[in-house]
């Protein structure tokens, strides 16, 4: 496939949205849904909506062109994914949030990567709306996504993008394989199951899902925890990956990108600091002094940041500051959920908040 592919060679596709209590957004991502740019009989729809029990049932009922699966009882993400592939016949399937809206194009972005035979999935970009009467939320938020989409582009021309976003990725469905019970980052695990299959993810930024932020740090901070337990636990399962002499490649891909960034970098925080301490207390020289000054006004800016946070007070660096050290905090309150084993594959929803998009 070219990107001159006409209708007639476009696969056949199913967009699979899990939704649970999304009664507010629902109806939107539904007109969404249907104004894609793909052609209409090729394009499938299956909303499965375990476990609500507001309106959100009701709405997508009444749009026919939706399959609906539903059961009262709720079990999560994972089981319901599960699921809804067992309904699944096309040869493609692309997954995507309830709470995101696609652009028109993205499905035929995605699905033109797929002409390559070694491309087993295609990753998606994911934006974060935020606009001026945002928060540190939204504002670290958005800056996080940008480095990630960065990070996705390098590792899509090395070889593959190691852990697709849940908000918009696809994969060919010959190569799904049902996600272990329990599981918590879906999304990270069946793209690590498709490369241990000899298969890479591809990177698609002009496929993108738009996200609004969460309300505050306190709902961004469940998000980052779960993810946190996730990730861990997602290393667990995804043990093969460490196995250099069969994936030296990805290997590489993940060590670097995932299993750094999950486990030295939260260490190194605080260890830098205390040894720059010791240091500067045993007279090692003026370096180490303008080394800890330079630890000290990052923690201070830090500091700062949790301050003005959600007081819609833009200072940007105090702001980066302080979602750096956010972020590894979480790391570490994640890492203990895992290790208690308090993660529950269930997890409250955390707020999102509607934010004025710049013009």
């Amino acid at each position: 496939m070219s990107p001159e592919t006409s209708q007639k060679e476009l696969p056949k596709v199913t967009l699979i949205v899990a939704a649970y209590n999304e009664e507010d957004i629902i109806e939107g991502k539904i007109a969404n849904c249907l104004s894609l740019n793909y052609p209409r009989d090729k394009l499938s729809f299956l909303f499965i909506t375990d476990g609500s029990n507001d309106a959100t049932v009701d709405i997508i009922t009444r749009y026919p062109s939706i399959r609906l699966l539903h059961r009262a009882d709720r079990k999560g993400k994972t089981a319901a994914l599960n699921r809804a592939m067992l309904h699944v016949d096309t040869p493609i399937v692309v997954f995507c949030d309830a709470n995101t809206m696609l652009n028109r194009s993205a499905i035929k972005r995605l699905v033109l990567h797929y002409h390559d035979y070694r491309t087993g999935g295609v990753a998606g970009e994911k934006k974060v709306l935020s606009g001026t009467d945002s928060g540190t939320a939204a504002f670290g938020e958005g800056i996080y996504w940008k480095y990630e989409s960065l990070l996705k582009q390098l590792d899509s021309e090395i070889y593959t993008v190691t852990g697709a976003a849940g908000e918009l990725f696809s994969i060919r469905t010959t190569l799904w394989e049902p996600l272990p019970e329990g599981a918590i980052l879906d999304d990270f695990i069946i793209s690590g199951q498709i490369n241990l299959k000899g298969y890479r993810i591809a990177y698609e930024p002009a496929a993108y899902a738009l996200e609004f932020p969460s309300a505050s740090l306190r709902e961004e901070k469940k998000r980052k925890v779960r993810i946190a337990a996730g990730a861990f636990q997602a290393m667990v399962i995804l043990k093969p990956l460490f196995n250099i002499g069969k994936h030296p490649i990805l290997f590489f891909q993940f060590f670097s990108h995932r299993f750094l960034r999950w486990t030295l970098v939260p260490i190194s925080f605080p260890i830098l600091l205390l040894a720059n301490i010791a240091l500067v207390v045993r007279g090692a020289g003026m370096p180490f002094i303008v080394i800890l000054v330079g630890q000290i006004l990052f923690y201070l800016m830090a500091l700062a940041g949790a301050y003005l946070a959600d007081r819609f007070l833009r200072f940007r660096a105090f702001m980066i500051a302080y979602y750096i050290v956010f972020m590894n905090y979480s790391m570490y309150l994640g890492f203990s959920r895992f290790l208690r084993g308090k993660q529950s594959v269930v997890w409250e929803k955390a707020g999102r908040k509607v934010v004025s998009a710049p013009a």
